[in-house]
């Protein structure tokens, strides 16, 4: 229709009695794709940019995995006879005795544990704005997550719900938290970069 065929839509509004509006302006979107160099910009130095909610995120994802590794260890502990019982698990460089199932329980308990703890203090780190507990976490997720695949592909293991699938989507999300723009600005925020006054 065009101008001279109908009222304009300013004209109907009015006809019709509906307060005149102006047209919406949409909101600046980010691209789908953007050019290397802007990717690879470092990010801007503020030594007082608040904590963004991404890092904040990140760490409450880092305590939620650390939660549910209790869990599994917990849930190690209360059924290692039954996973004894299977046949095909193997204590290799145990004896097959009550003291040799408990020594072996006590190194699993211990090992999963210390994994935990150094979870908790990347954690810490993360949420002071230490870039490289950043960057380590996030190797740990991408790590977890190759190994999961593998494991998947290779191996034909299943992702079920109540195991590999909660662990997995922490940490795709834990990586997608972290690797934000702001999550890397807030933990680069006093870095020197060349050129710049001390």
């Amino acid at each position: 229709m065009s101008a001279e065929e109908g009222p304009s839509l300013a004209e109907s509004a009015g006809e019709s009695g509906l307060p005149a509006t102006a047209p919406a302006t949409v909101p600046h979107k980010r691209p789908a794709f953007e050019p290397p160099g802007r990717l690879l910009r470092p990010p801007r130095v503020d030594p007082e940019m608040k904590r963004p909610i991404s890092t904040v995120a990140g760490v409450l994802l880092i305590v939620l995995r650390v939660i549910a590794g209790i869990v599994v260890l917990v849930s190690i502990a209360t059924g290692w006879d039954e996973i004894l019982s299977d046949p095909d698990s193997v204590l290799e460089g145990f004896d097959p005795t009550p003291e040799g199932r408990q020594a072996a329980l006590w190194l699993v308990i211990g090992t999963g544990a210390t994994v935990l703890l150094i979870d908790l203090a990347l954690a810490f780190f993360v949420f002071r704005g230490l870039n490289w507990a950043r960057v380590v976490v996030m190797l740990i997720a991408v790590l977890s997550i190759s190994t999961s695949f593998t494991a998947w592909w290779a191996q034909g293991q299943e992702v079920t719900i109540d195991g590999t699938y909660l662990s997995l989507s922490i940490d795709i999300l834990l990586l997608l938290a972290l690797s934000s723009r702001s999550a890397a600005a807030y933990a680069r925020r006093k870095e020197r970069r060349p050129g710049t006054a001390e």
